[in-house]
């Protein structure tokens, strides 16, 4: 790491929960070196916190930095940057945007286009499958899905996107305190194509206040957001007004007009989000040349996991629908096949993707 990489993170951890006093700081001294070794009487006039003026002054600023940087290194994450060729090109165009990201994971896949896909965290069947096939369509088609690894329609989207090509997680805690812990598993299996990114120190813990300035982030990275399932107020409504303040195009699944899950996105359409019903509605959306790009895509690519159906397997499928889970009792009574067939049938449609399984054996068809 060179000097250049230690002010950057110096700079970052004096001045994030203040970014207005680091912009001042920036605006009067050009330079993040400028502003770390500044002394003390040239920093009169800016708003700064005693405890900022007295870091700088006695270095402590630049410590912090390098103990930061060494506990980086011995966990074999990459920190990139404001200037950094590899800091995400669109997350750099934002006017607050982070002055450093902590990476776990492909930081090449920063360089993908990207759709951000966010959403409830109590989400009907519906709105799973419809965060999963959209995910999984837009990967396929070279798009990383950005989304915020929480549970609900951010896991789908996430695991959609692993199905068929990369995806973005973004946190509101440090690397090394993964939450939520139920999705563990899931930021093992991002990181093994995609990337987890956070602006939080190692050691930072999910505190609520966090996840607003994570979801600028998520919208940052992206050149349109979709929103599947959102109450009336709700996170995916806060990403969805700074994807606006970006100048991104925001977009929404429409929904049950009964549902409190549907009323946020619904509102987002009434107020002029685009409707979207298909990969397709969200890559009309988009700046060129990703939108031409994508479009140039429309054969559907076959899926030949379907043709090799047992009569059995076949008839199961019929009556599963995709836009809500069925238990497993009823699907005995509708199909005429016992439980404990049936389950070893879903088992073996679930590891080939044509099935999911929701708590409390319900079932549901993949789109």
């Amino acid at each position: 790491m060179d000097d250049r990489t230690l002010h950057w993170l110096a700079f970052h951890l004096l001045f994030l929960t203040s970014p207005e006093a680091g912009r001042r700081a920036l605006g009067r001294f050009h330079d993040v070196g400028n502003v770390v070794l500044s002394r003390p009487a040239d920093l009169g006039g800016l708003g700064l916190s005693a405890h900022a003026v007295q870091a700088i002054g006695t270095g402590e600023a630049l410590a912090d930095a390098e103990s930061e940087l060494e506990k980086i290194r011995k966990r074999a994450y990459t920190l990139l940057t404001f200037e950094d060729p590899g800091y995400p090109r669109y997350l750099r165009e934002i006017f607050d945007a982070p002055p450093v990201l902590y990476c776990a994971g492909r930081t090449e896949v920063l360089e993908d286009p990207a759709v951000a896909v966010v959403g409830s965290r109590r989400p009907s069947p519906y709105g799973r499958a419809l965060a999963e096939r959209l995910a999984g369509d837009l990967a396929s088609r070279g798009c990383a899905i950005a989304s915020g690894l929480a549970v609900g329609i951010d896991a789908c989207a996430h695991w959609g996107a692993l199905r068929n090509g990369r995806t973005i997680a973004v946190l509101g805690s440090g690397l090394d305190v993964m939450y939520p812990r139920v999705n563990r598993g899931l930021a093992e299996k991002v990181m093994e194509t995609g990337a987890i990114l956070t602006e939080y120190p190692l050691g930072t813990q999910p505190l609520q206040r966090n996840f607003p300035a994570r979801n600028r982030i998520i919208s940052g990275l992206a050149l349109g957001l979709v929103v599947v399932e959102a109450a009336g107020r709700s996170g995916s409504l806060i990403t969805a007004g700074f994807a606006l303040d970006q100048g991104r195009e925001v977009m929404a699944v429409p929904g049950n007009v009964t549902s409190e899950q549907s009323r946020g996105t619904n509102g987002l359409i009434k107020a002029g989000a685009k409707l979207v019903e298909s990969w397709e509605d969200v890559a009309e959306e988009l700046p060129s040349p990703w939108r031409e790009k994508l479009l140039a895509q429309r054969v559907e690519k076959v899926d030949n996991s379907r043709d090799s159906l047992t009569e059995e397997e076949g008839r199961l499928m019929k009556e599963l629908p995709v836009d809500a889970a069925v238990h497993v009792d009823d699907l005995a009574e509708t199909t005429a096949l016992p439980v404990s067939g049936l389950l070893a049938l879903l088992l073996g449609l679930e590891l080939r993707g044509l099935v999911v399984q929701h708590p409390g054996k319900l079932f549901q068809r993949s789109m």
